[in-house]
């Protein structure tokens, strides 16, 4: 089931080439709540990615136990899209 709404953004966001645009972009169509949210699940994949524990990885970042045991089977049953972190 793919949006393809979702391919446009995806289009839209390869289109741009630096980062202050990029960033202007997501804050554009994110609320800031949204777009620290993202920013929060990239850090959760990163420290995962790392080794380490999921309890210091929600501590670390304040998040719930719950949410970085989504990131944590993202990473292990997931598609190839966290492989490049």
């Amino acid at each position: 089931m793919h949006n393809p709404h979702i391919t446009e953004l995806v289009e839209a966001i390869g289109r741009l080439k630096k980062n202050d645009i990029i960033l202007a972009f997501l804050k554009n169509i994110l609320t800031p709540a949204e777009l620290d949210e993202i920013a929060t699940r990239l850090q959760i994949f990163k420290l995962l990615k790392k080794g380490v524990p999921q309890r210091e990885v929600a501590e670390k970042l304040g998040v719930g136990i719950a949410t970085v045991s989504r990131g944590a089977r993202e990473l292990k049953y997931g598609g190839p899209g966290l492989k490049n972190l």
